[in-house]
């Protein structure tokens, strides 16, 4: 039997990625790129500008998701790499960020368009506008229940406390399937208004709205991924857990201090940290304290330097609050 790994050996690879999700990912980029080809052609053949207008529109998402799919991939081609220092997980995350960018670059040709719809209104094929509308809807809403049901495969595979972090990758994917899916309700609404009522102005008011809800999806997608890409995490409960925990040991006679605490996340919720302490037990080993941060299964790398000083110094410091 192979002997149990020494506490300093160990591998990079802290996040085992998510099957279901990077399956799922990969039939939506078919599906959508399918309807695109469908829309495209339509467009062309019943010369509808706004099916064309449409198809091209599915496109962009075609890519955006692609992107996701793409970064599944290479963060699993990647794992063994030692180059990568913390393991590829990032890439997934940044995948998610370059399609939030991505989605919100739809926003603003969203605006555009519809801007310009409202200053100068051209005539809408609204019988094949809203058949293509209506299959865009039922496509996004296969696609929705795909990515759902992998986003739910993954939260139920975590069973540590910390389990309110989501698959960004996933994540950026799902919003852009709900964006593409928001844009067709609020287009069939319109196109219908427009068709039975002559409230033609609706078309672009409707791509306004959408592009505002699309918008705030978008702007909270890149908040949560520079979050992570930028290693901002030190408002994190763990902090306060590896905190509690380094204090708890502190007692007269043999006190402990953090003199600096650095925490970040290496995986969908797991983290790395590095200790600084200052205390004045001779005895104290970096072994005893990864025994008393073990209770927290969500670090699963830890760097501890410390520091030997003589009693009445720690207890100053500690009083001090330096």
């Amino acid at each position: 039997m192979r002997p149990p790994p020494a506490p300093w050996q160990h591998d990079h690879v802290f996040d085992e990625g998510n099957v279901a999700g990077e399956r799922s990912t990969r039939i939506v980029v078919w599906i959508t790129a399918l309807m695109m080809v469908v829309e495209v052609g339509a467009g062309w053949f019943y010369n509808s500008m706004a099916l064309l207008a449409d198809g091209f529109h599915m496109s962009s998402h075609v890519i955006a998701i692609g992107l996701s799919a793409f970064a599944y991939g290479a963060a699993r081609r990647h794992a063994g790499d030692l180059r990568y220092a913390f393991g590829t997980w990032k890439i997934e995350v940044l995948g998610g960020f370059a399609s939030a960018v991505f989605l919100l670059a739809i926003v603003g040709l969203m605006l555009a368009g519809s801007i310009e719809r409202l200053a100068t209104p051209q005539p809408i094929h609204y019988r094949e506008a809203i058949v293509i509308a209506v299959l865009g809807l039922a496509v996004n809403a296969v696609c929705a229940m795909l990515l759902g049901t992998a986003h739910h495969h993954g939260a139920g595979e975590r069973h540590h406390q910390h389990d309110h972090h989501h698959d960004l990758n996933l994540k950026s994917a799902y919003v852009h399937v709900l964006a593409d899916a928001a844009t067709s309700v609020f287009a069939i609404v319109a196109l219908v208004a427009g068709w039975l009522l002559g409230w033609g102005w609706m078309d672009p008011v409707a791509g306004i709205v959408g592009a505002v809800v699309v918008g705030f999806w978008a702007k909270g997608l890149i908040a949560d991924t520079s979050k992570v890409l930028l290693d901002r995490e030190m408002d994190d409960p763990v902090v306060d857990e590896i905190r509690a925990a380094i204090q708890a040991q502190s007692r007269p006679g043999r006190e402990v201090r953090i003199a600096d605490l650095h925490v970040w996340r290496v995986g969908k919720a797991v983290y790395s940290c590095a200790i600084s302490l200052v205390t004045n037990d001779p005895g104290l080993s970096a072994s005893q304290v990864r025994e008393w941060l073990s209770q927290h299964e969500e670090i699963v790398h830890s760097t501890i330097e410390i520091h030997h000083s003589p009693r009445e110094e720690v207890s100053l410091e500690t009083r001090s609050g330096t």
